[in-house]
């Protein structure tokens, strides 16, 4: 089995040679050998090496993987480690971890974050989210990855699955503590591996939960990080919760749930509205801002027809009823919370809902997945079927396993603004679940940087919260200040990880890299579109600037366009 193709001594001329030794364990006269990747195999890891209380790790299996592909789409030969961290509460779940090692390493790291309620470890041998096809994955690109599944192993609901939310720790390590764990145990297997006292450079990417977790590391572990990517973040998790539990009561109604139709007829309209705001119309609805403050689908038309059915009666798919119309007009507008929460938080903004697409008929592949990411099909209900929106399903595990902890609660029956008897339990999950410090002087201090990125059309999390949390950071340590460390770029049209409308891709990656090891300041940038338009190109914007349209030129081209405040 080969070894590490660079050897002690390589690392020797990037680390002084006792920084090496000490990290490792090793004596000036024997210092350390890097270990072959079989040798990694039943590994222990003390308690005592890891930040946050555990009751030690083990590497339950290492594998070497030869390299595959060819191109941008290699994979390098790597060892593939499997290991697992055991709780401190005998009664709670591991926390499950994979490691990818090149055999070829550029001497950095970088985990992946997961999604909705995780449960299943993230692939190591993946991309950023939104990561360009054009362009290595990190592992291709030689970077050390891992991974862990937060925790606990979904059932059959998968990334809806909340179901661990019974056991304390298993919230805890879900909540952000499974980060930090799974961190110090990847790092002690890669010193191992390669007989070194640590990585050049650490970086997160993730994206919805796992844009969360990049936040959260940021947050709270601001030392073991050198920057993170967080796209389409659901950083006050809780928060969120109780928006979808207000979300869900509206669409419960008698005939307020939206067929996929019903949502093609809102969609259309608000194209026919907002499209050309920018200055062209382009299939995209860039100026959002201006969308939300004048679009009324009470009063719109769609096809030179009222959207509004007659009389506000439903009379059919070509329109949308009084009750389906204020429905719509929930997911749009804020909850506003009549208690405290712990986490600080009083709202949660409401959904860009004029231009997002829930769930409508539509041809491409990718359309299913939009689908189950938002309004999915069948209307909630109790008890909720697997069918209904996403955000559904979550709040109705969210209520039954981590706030009452009744397996046979109705979730339909509490109500998020006033939650009764559950007030209690309700602040003090948003004091783990909403990551909301403002204050990042410590990641700032260090040389750390920050890409955020939200689609407009995001039907799952509110790309408004986004922007919400980026206005108080710079409100907290100043605009100027803020741009040394921070970007945040709204992708018009981009939907919840993946869309019909504008699939992003963007190499996120070497703009951190850029940054955070050159002090290249992010460029002007383009995101490129991969299902809407295959190849249509739009300026990333840092916010609150948008595309607006220049008066000539292909409207397809990113050149035709230049960002906006007007």
């Amino acid at each position: 089995m080969r070894q590490p193709q660079r050897s002690l001594g390589h690392f020797a001329l990037l680390l002084p040679l006792s920084a090496v030794l000490v990290g490792c364990g090793g004596s000036g006269d024997n210092p350390p050998a890097p270990l072959a990747c079989a040798d990694l195999n039943g590994m222990a890891i003390a308690a005592s090496s890891i930040g946050l209380a555990t009751s030690g790790a083990v590497v339950t299996a290492a594998t070497t993987v030869a390299a595959a592909g060819s191109g941008v789409s290699a994979t390098p030969e790597f060892c593939r480690v499997s290991a697992s961290i055991s709780p401190v509460d005998t009664t709670a779940p591991k926390i499950l971890l994979q490691v990818a090692l090149p055999t070829v390493w550029n001497n950095k790291v970088m985990m992946f974050g997961g999604g909705g309620y995780n449960g299943t470890i993230p692939s190591v041998t993946g991309n950023v989210p939104a990561g360009p096809t054009a362009q290595a994955t990190p592992l291709g690109r030689g970077y050390a990855t891992f991974a862990s599944d937060s925790g606990h192993q979904a059932g059959a609901l998968g990334s809806q699955d909340g179901s661990f939310g019974v056991n304390d720790e298993a919230v805890r390590n879900f909540s952000g503590d499974a980060l930090k764990k799974t961190r110090d145990v990847a790092l002690a297997i890669i010193k191992a591996r390669y007989a070194v006292s640590g990585a050049t450079k650490a970086y997160f990417a993730g994206g919805s939960t796992g844009g969360r977790e990049a936040l959260a590391v940021a947050q709270k572990w601001p030392q073991d990080w050198d920057g993170v990517i967080a796209l389409y973040p659901a950083g006050a998790a809780a928060s969120l919760d109780l928006q979808f539990g207000r979300i869900t009561r509206a669409l419960a109604q008698p005939g307020a749930y939206p067929s996929p139709a019903k949502r093609k007829q809102l969609y259309d309209a608000s194209i026919e509205a907002c499209d050309a705001l920018d200055g062209v119309a382009d299939g995209l609805i860039s100026d959002i801002k201006a969308c939300n403050a004048r679009f009324n689908p009470a009063t719109a038309t769609v096809n030179g027809l009222p959207l509004r059915c007659p009389g506000g009666l439903d009379t059919g798919d070509a329109c949308l009823s009084d009750a389906q119309i204020a429905a719509f007009n929930v997911i749009n507008t804020p909850i506003t919370f009549n208690f405290t929460l712990a986490s600080g938080e009083t709202q949660y903004p409401g959904f860009n809902t004029w231009g997002t697409d829930f769930g409508i008929p539509n041809a491409s592949p990718l359309q299913p997945t939009v689908s189950s990411l938002s309004l999915k099909t069948v209307q909630p209900a109790n008890p909720m079927p697997t069918g209904a929106p996403y955000g559904s399903v979550f709040w109705d595990q969210w209520v039954r396993f981590f706030v009452t902890r009744d397996p046979n609660f109705n979730a339909l029956t509490l109500d998020p603004q006033n939650p009764g008897a559950y007030q209690a339990r309700i602040s003090a999950l948003s004091g783990l679940q909403d990551i909301n410090k403002t204050d990042l002087t410590a990641f700032q201090s260090r040389g750390g940087k920050m890409l955020i990125a939200h689609g407009t059309g995001d039907a799952l999390v509110s790309t408004r919260a986004t922007a919400q949390y980026v206005d108080r950071v710079r409100a907290t340590m100043g605009q100027a200040r803020t741009d040394t460390f921070l970007r945040y770029y709204e992708i018009p049209g981009y939907g919840h990880a993946v869309s019909s409308v504008f699939n992003a891709a963007w190499d996120s990656l070497s703009t951190l890299e850029n940054w955070a090891e050159k002090s290249t300041q992010p460029p002007s940038q383009i995101v490129t579109d991969t299902a809407g338009v295959p190849g249509r190109t739009r300026p990333l914007c840092d916010y609150p600037a948008y595309p607006r349209y220049k008066g000539s030129g292909d409207i397809n081209a990113a050149a035709s366009f230049s960002c906006s405040t007007q």
